[in-house]
């Protein structure tokens, strides 16, 4: 699997492409390039993408393109719907909510949506099929840099790290203490993974090697070919949460998800157990997390999603010691972001010259 997703990396930079100053400076051209350049299909990106990307869609000769020139601060949806009248493509983050509304204000011309996620429950499916729109999306690149994230934070809340360091530069650290800050180790544990995919076998193969003596899963289906490459046996959902000690979320938001990790999953949970989520905030109820966190149901808790994002500061789950709470940064890598950059901007190439994209949504 990993020769696969490199592969796919190197193979994001081989797209061939036509060497051209960038479209988005005219100035100095002559008339016959800028008439030319006029001509060429609008894209509207809503945030500012790693240069990788960039570099793609100015070179490629084929596109002219606008952008929100920022990566601190989302583009305001009143210019969003501004930006987006008559584009033939768009490049999005999971930052924008792309609905009937947006849709509607693009108008007619809109054929391709590339968003640089591999999640998609910012996009309204039934309209962009409605509507005929080609939806690209970047899985795959970032199995690696999330299931790396997964284990650290797994780690960090099952050892208990963020009070460990908390104590120490606060002068908590005191004489040695048989007991005082001790946490769950994974040697001879049962990982269990609620939504066994191509991050949840990675996470399982980076936790191996710390002597797992089960893993287990659940999923809409046994899926046997991705079990069989981390011996992964397959049960229900009540023997999940009873069986694992550590329960790590890698499913997708759907209806069908949403809420799944709720008050009757944490009531079947061990008090020792440890809860991970690292998929989308929304297949959590949050005060179903609290309750069991605040009265000893479950051990700990570690979250890089959460619901909404950002998550105020004044909400409960920050007061408890045993939850981690973590920016959703599990793809926040150079390499990685750069990679999804590349392949968003690639899917949208090859949609609006009617080819098959890279990743695509089968809508």
């Amino acid at each position: 699997m990993w020769c696969g997703r490199v592969a796919l990396r190197v193979a994001l930079q081989r797209i061939a492409v036509v060497p051209l100053n960038s479209l988005s400076i005219t100035g100095g051209l002559p008339g016959a390039v800028q008439r030319e350049m006029s001509s060429l299909p609008r894209v509207y990106i809503t945030r500012q993408i790693p240069p990788e990307g960039l570099k793609i869609l100015s070179e490629s000769g084929q596109v002219q393109f606008d952008l929100w020139d920022s990566d601190d601060v989302p583009v305001p949806r009143k210019e969003l719907l501004q930006k987006v009248k008559g584009v033939d493509a768009l490049v999005c983050v999971l930052t924008e909510k792309i609905d009937a509304e947006l849709l509607d204000a693009a108008g007619p011309n809109l054929k391709v949506l590339s968003t640089m996620s591999v999640g998609f429950d910012h996009l309204s499916l039934e309209e962009l099929k409605k509507r005929g729109i080609r939806v690209g999306y970047t899985p795959d690149v970032l199995t690696d840099s999330v299931a790396e994230l997964t284990v650290a934070l797994l780690l960090t809340t099952s050892r208990r790290l963020i009070e460990a360091t908390h104590e120490a530069k606060t002068g908590g650290w005191g004489t040695w203490r048989t007991l005082w800050l001790c946490g769950y180790e994974l040697a001879n544990s049962t990982v269990g993974i609620l939504g066994l995919g191509r991050i949840g076998v990675a996470i399982a193969e980076r936790l191996k090697p710390f002597k797992v003596k089960k893993f287990i899963y659940t999923d809409v289906a046994p899926r046997p070919e991705l079990a069989s490459l981390i011996d992964a046996e397959y049960v229900s959902m009540d023997e999940l949460a009873s069986q694992s000690d550590f329960l790590t979320v890698c499913c997708a938001l759907t209806p069908e998800t949403k809420d799944i990790c709720n008050k009757d999953l944490f009531s079947k949970m061990k008090n020792t157990s440890i809860f991970i989520n690292t998929s989308r905030g929304g297949v959590v109820d949050q005060e179903d997390l609290y309750e069991a966190l605040s009265s000893g149901q479950i051990a700990g808790a570690g979250l890089d999603v959460t619901v909404p994002e950002p998550l105020p500061t004044s909400h409960p789950l920050f007061t408890l010691n045993n939850c981690v709470i973590l920016p959703h940064i599990a793809s926040a890598s150079y390499s990685t972001r750069n990679a999804m950059s590349a392949l968003a901007a690639n899917n949208l190439l090859l949609g609006l010259k009617g080819q098959p994209m890279i990743k695509e949504l089968k809508l």
